[in-house]
């Protein structure tokens, strides 16, 4: 079973993200290496490599194996790096993010998912990882400020809060903003208190809650 979930991973990279454009090695190492079978229900273990999204119950979702790798590449990961992520889920993302990064501060507005992910992130022996249950549209400013932060929600706006937290020598936001069922995919680049924004691609993901959210 072990080899043919390692198979499945590997036929993921192959057909799903290198096709797509996805070139950070750090990025491809860290999917080839993380089993992200075990971050999905028990009943949708065979679906768990596949080119979707899927359920993992609140009403939330483990995104799209291509929307993780494309939204960490834009971060432009390195060990150097200190991520906030927005949305842990069943922290699926985080794992990535902590396989690249030095260190990743992770916010979960529903208590249980918050817990499910710990014990996901604690199977795989992650120490640089740190969780808060709370309004993740705010952020996490006792540890700003961040040299990314990332939002797997959608967002009516760019939160300010989240702005203010990034880095000032060029700090990166990537972030869905838009309806509550289509967005676009947004990098924002910090630079002192200039921000650049670039617009990317159509995206789809569960709204975003919070004060400076939905």
């Amino acid at each position: 079973m072990k080899d043919q979930f390692e198979k499945l991973r590997n036929l993921m990279i192959e057909t799903q993200l290198i096709p797509r454009g996805i070139k950070d090695e750090k990025v491809l190492n860290a999917m080839r290496k993380i089993p992200r079978h075990l971050f999905v229900p028990s009943d949708r273990i065979d679906e768990a490599y596949e080119d979707r999204p899927l359920p993992i119950g609140y009403g939330q979702t483990i995104s799209q194996p291509y929307m993780v790798a494309v939204m960490t590449e834009l971060l432009k990961p390195n060990k150097n790096k200190k991520i906030l992520e927005i949305g842990t889920g069943c922290g699926y993302q985080t794992a990535i993010l902590a396989e690249i990064c030095k260190e990743v501060y992770t916010i979960e507005r529903v208590p249980e998912l918050t817990e499910m992910a710990k014990r996901n992130l604690e199977k795989l022996g992650y120490k640089n990882v740190f969780f808060k249950t709370g309004d993740g549209s705010l952020g996490w400013e006792e540890n700003a400020p961040y040299d990314g932060i990332i939002v797997t929600a959608g967002a009516p706006k760019v939160p300010e809060s989240l702005k203010k937290q990034l880095s000032k020598d060029g700090g990166v936001l990537v972030i869905p903003v838009g309806s509550k069922f289509t967005q676009s995919l947004l990098r924002i680049t910090r630079k002192e208190n200039f921000y650049d924004t670039e617009e990317l691609f159509f995206c789809a993901f569960v709204p975003l809650i919070g004060k400076e959210g939905w």
